[in-house]
Formats: structure tokens, sequence, C-alpha cells
């Protein structure tokens, strides 16, 4: 799982050096053009040409095997976080959610106030001083609504004059933190991880002889709702689409009961998820894409683990609907301490998840059959 008898150096030092340097870079959905500059240009060196829809998604397309089915390689390049709504007369800021922020874990967090490259502010979200807690509030999660941003502004001018307005991003400060020689911490590990491997595996599959059509999709906007990645699929109209994200690691005391996905284990594919709580939607893989991956990951010696979750969702629920329907499945990688703001994940397993799509998506011929019926 090391990936040393890969061509062309490392892989794992090189989706070390792309992880971070894509975690580093603030993204909010709906905001996501600085990262998608980065992805630009990685694209660019690699020798692809890029194109951006309306919507913000960038896309790159690798021509391959005549009569082989077509594939949509996507992740999403979007961060969750907050938009300024109100500025208060003493300079104070209040925000909205956007996306599944997680309120009991805001407090005191820092956090940019993304006004522009060049313009940006740090901040903090304000706690209320231990010494003058009541007995209740100490054990009370604070609602979103209730809490501010202290970022050094004396009043509502200040702040308009610094460049923040009603509506400006807010994002989890950005940081990087090696927790071990494989393992990295910090913010927007989702999904900045799936964007790292999507670009090691364009630079792979240029270089394999034999490979379908494959459009390489990072989109936008999935914090809010899943909105980017349909738009693409409708106008590449692939066969199939694999989707990378993080996979929940069941590996901590909190997670046990959840399943036996283990960070560094290799990665995951999801046989099953559905998002009960507002959206009823959820993605039941192609069995022929599960067969695929199994084998796969057979051939080349490379352990794939299995999730089956509730509670969770990904563009692949809708990207699955598109046209008279695309053969969807979920892979990924194991990650620790969703939507916080230091979230972790493995090199090892991202090295690996490489190695697995490439292979896999290697295998897409003219002769691969996308017949429910003919899988056993």
């Amino acid at each position: 799982m090391n990936g040393a008898d890969e061509p062309g150096g490392d892989p794992q030092a090189r989706l070390r050096t792309l992880l971070v340097e894509l975690m580093l870079a603030p993204g909010l959905s709906g905001h996501e053009q600085r990262v998608r500059r980065i992805l630009a240009r990685r694209l660019s060196g690699l020798g692809l040409a890029t194109r951006t829809d309306r919507l913000g998604n960038l896309i790159a397309s690798l021509p391959g095997e005549a009569g082989a089915p077509s594939v949509m390689l996507f992740t999403h390049m979007d961060q969750l976080g907050f938009v300024v709504r109100k500025i208060d007369a003493d300079g104070l800021i209040r925000v909205e959610r956007l996306g599944g922020v997680p309120e009991r874990a805001l407090l005191s967090q820092a956090v940019l106030l993304c006004g522009g490259e060049g313009r940006d502010r740090p901040g903090v979200i304000a706690s209320k001083s231990h010494h003058a807690t009541t007995p209740e509030e100490k054990y009370r999660v604070v609602p979103y609504a209730e809490l501010f941003i202290d970022a050094g502004f004396s009043s509502r001018d200040e702040v308009l004059a610094a460049g923040i307005d009603v509506g400006t991003p807010v994002v989890y400060r950005p940081n990087v933190i090696e927790l071990s020689a494989d393992r990295i911490a910090g913010t927007s590990v989702d999904d900045r991880a799936g964007c790292a491997v999507v670009l090691e595996v364009a630079g792979r599959l240029m270089e394999t002889a034999r490979r379908p059509t494959v459009h390489f999709v990072f989109s936008v906007q999935e914090e809010f709702n899943l909105r980017g990645a349909v738009a693409a699929a409708q106008a590449l109209q692939p066969d199939i689409a694999i989707q990378l994200d993080l996979l929940l690691a069941t590996d901590t005391p909190d997670m046990s009961h959840r399943g036996d996905v283990r960070l560094g284990g290799g990665p995951v594919m999801s046989l099953y998820s559905f998002h009960g709580r507002g959206t009823l939607n959820g993605t039941i893989p192609h069995p022929a894409l599960v067969a695929l991956f199994e084998e796969t990951s057979r051939a080349i010696d490379v352990p794939l683990q299995r999730s089956a979750h509730t509670g969770v969702l990904t563009d692949s629920s809708y990207v699955q609907l598109v046209g008279q329907g695309v053969a969807a499945i979920d892979l990924g990688f194991p990650m620790r301490y969703s939507h916080s703001s230091t979230e972790v994940c493995d090199l090892r397993d991202l090295a690996a998840l490489t190695r697995l799509v490439v292979a896999g998506i290697a295998a897409i011929g003219p002769g691969f059959s996308l017949d429910r019926d003919a899988v056993q």
C-alpha cells in the first residue's frame, strides 16, 4: 500500500504536497475560485485542458477507447462554513451556517473572513468568559444564531472599510497538522483529499495505454445540498459515475458501533448510503461496479474496506438519476471527525485509493457490461 512500485516518484509524497496546498486554500461553497485555480493549474501541468461551467465546476476530459463506457470521476472542491448575515454597531460579526456545521464544536474556533486574496481577515468565534457563565450555561450548546465573531474591529464602519459585508464567506481558519509520518489533520480534508486523489489518478491514466474516456470533474456546492455535480453530469452524459469522498472511520470509541472502517486500513467502498434527515436520498451502487472494484482490489493486492451508513449523502445520489440513469458508486478514504475544524486522514489510504481507482478504470473496456442481470 505504500505505492513504491508506482512510476514517476513517490505518489504518497505527491499526495501530501497536493493535499496540503489544497487544505490551505479557502473555498466555501459558491466561492471556490481559489481552489479551482490551483486545480486548473495542476491539470494544465499534466497537459489536460480544462473548462469551467456556469456553476463553477472544473472539468477536464481524457479521450479513451471507442465503444467503452464513458466514466465521470468526480469529487467536490468546496467546503462548509458560514456567510456574514449582520454586522453589529460595535464591529462584532454575526453569521449564518452554510452546510452541516456542528454547533457544539464552534465556540473559540479560529475563522477566516474571506474578503479576497490579500484582504482576508482572521477572527475568532467568541466564547463567553468561563468566570461569568452560570451552571446551566456550562453544559449548553450555544445555537449559531447567538454566536458572534470578533475580528478585532471596533465599529461597523471599520468592518465595511476592510471589505467585509453581508454575504462575505467565512471558513474555519485553514490549517494543516502533521500528526505522524502518514497522518494529516486540519481543515477541509473533506474533500480536498478527494481532489488530490483525482489529480493523481488523472496523471496515472494519461500514462495508461488502454482506458475508457474519462471526465475528471471537481464539483462545486456539494456542501450546499449537492448542487454542482448534477449540472456536470447533465452536460457530460457519462455511462458510469465514480465519486470520491470521505467515508466515516469507525475506529474510535464514539464510532465503533457504526462499522468496521479503520484509518490506515485502505480505501473504502460504500454499499449503502441514505440521508434520513430531511433529504430522503442516497446511493445503492451498481452491482457491476461493486464487482469491478472487488476484483480489482484482489488483483492488485489493495485491501478494500466496506461501509454502509445512514445519515450520509453524496453527489452520486443525484448524479445517478441523470438522463436514462448513470451506473454509480461511491469510493473513498477513511476520515475521522467529519465537518469539524480538524479532520484526520491517512496518506497511505489516499495512495491505495489512487491505485485502486486507476486499475479499476483501466479495466473498463469496450466489453464492460452494465447489464444488471449479467451480474451474479
